[in-house]
């Protein structure tokens, strides 16, 4: 019985896969011959300068080809050179693999998975590291839960020096599997790519990242799978994500897309809420991103970014027009701004249907 319902679930993610076109099909790993307990798929781009530090911090904690598989997949590098840097390092460990051209960071995931053999997969981008028993820490999760899709830790700010800037918030005092977590992570994004760990067949259930999305496309992920699998959460801080101050994220906001690919990431995950619940939890989600996106315009105003600030002040009023977001917004503009934003609220919104 409860095989033929597990076989029941896995045909109507497959057709639910095949129905979607914005997602890459991951396949099984073929039935014969060995596979290895994890595979550690270091997507790299132009960032040899840190890889070095992200394969040392896998190596260290190396339990050997049987059980892991390591793999940098290249995204097309120009500016550096990451296969000297695995070849120096890995000593033949690891496999480098360098994509024809530069297919963008959300298709070379993809083919990260798409390579992937292990049983766990753990993405960990070129740039980022993992601490000491990060492995050995998520891997009884898997083990002594097979209801869990996924384990994540605690993750680390770090800036482009290495330099830690904070920790990520803590989601429980104690190790364990989330309650309620879709609600939590269907708000905004709590969890760094390099904190978490999938099981391979999460994804071949699933698919891909959505090629619709360029800034959110993890975040839609980690909404996804919650929507059907469990997760597991540690408290320790064993990730360590790195913020640069000039890197393609930044490129993003300055523009706005950050926001605007956020609004889209919304309307997507609208689809695996709570029927009961979406209005409720999307406007919950727009207006934290609108808030967000007023926080950074704010830093953007006093480093003198005025167009970038705008952008963001733009784009929060699209994201949520509530009262909170309004009271937020005014002090960051000029007078003509303040009487468009006036005007705006009262032309669009009524007292009633504000959000506060």
């Amino acid at each position: 019985m409860i095989i033929s319902v597990i076989k029941t679930a896995r045909r109507e993610m497959t057709q639910l896969i095949e129905q979607n076109p914005y997602r890459g099909i991951i396949k099984p790993v073929p039935e014969e011959g060995p596979r290895p307990l994890w595979s550690v798929m270091i997507p790299a781009y132009n960032c040899a300068g840190y890889l070095r530090e992200t394969l040392s911090s896998v190596l260290v904690q190396d339990p050997g080809p049987d059980l892991m598989q390591i793999e940098v997949v290249d995204d097309h590098s120009t500016e550096d050179d990451p296969a000297a840097v695995v070849d120096e390092l890995g000593q033949g460990r690891v496999g480098f693999y360098r994509q024809a051209q530069n297919v963008g960071h959300t298709r070379n995931f993809e083919t990260c998975l798409q390579r992937s053999r292990g049983k766990l997969i753990h993405l960990l981008h070129g740039d980022d590291y993992v601490l000491d028993g990060f492995y050995r820490r998520l891997q009884p999760a898997f083990e002594e839960h097979p209801e869990i899709g996924a384990a994540f830790c605690r993750h680390i700010y770090m800036d482009e020096h290495d330099h830690w800037l904070g920790f990520s918030g803590l989601e429980q005092q104690e190790s364990g599997i989330l309650i309620d977590w879709l609600e939590r992570i269907a708000i905004t994004q709590r969890i760094q790519t390099p904190s978490i760990v999938l099981r391979r067949e999460v994804y071949e259930n699933l698919g891909g990242f959505d090629h619709r999305l360029s800034w959110a496309e993890d975040w839609e992920m980690w909404v996804r799978v919650a929507a059907h699998y469990q997760f597991w959460y540690e408290v320790q801080p064993s990730a360590a994500y790195r913020m640069h101050s000039a890197s393609n994220t930044r490129k993003y906001v300055r523009t706005g897309e950050n926001i605007r690919d956020i609004r889209r990431a919304i309307n997507i995950i609208q689809g695996y809420l709570p029927k009961t619940r979406i209005d409720e939890l999307s406007n919950l989600s727009r207006e934290h991103w609108a808030l967000y996106a007023l926080d950074l315009a704010e830093q953007m105003l006093a480093k003198g970014d005025t167009a970038g600030a705008f952008a963001q002040i733009k784009e929060a009023i699209k994201c949520r027009l509530s009262l909170k977001v309004a009271a937020s917004a005014l002090p960051l503009l000029p007078r003509t701004g303040r009487r468009w934003i006036r005007q705006t609220v009262r032309g669009r919104l009524s007292w009633g249907n504000l959000w506060v």
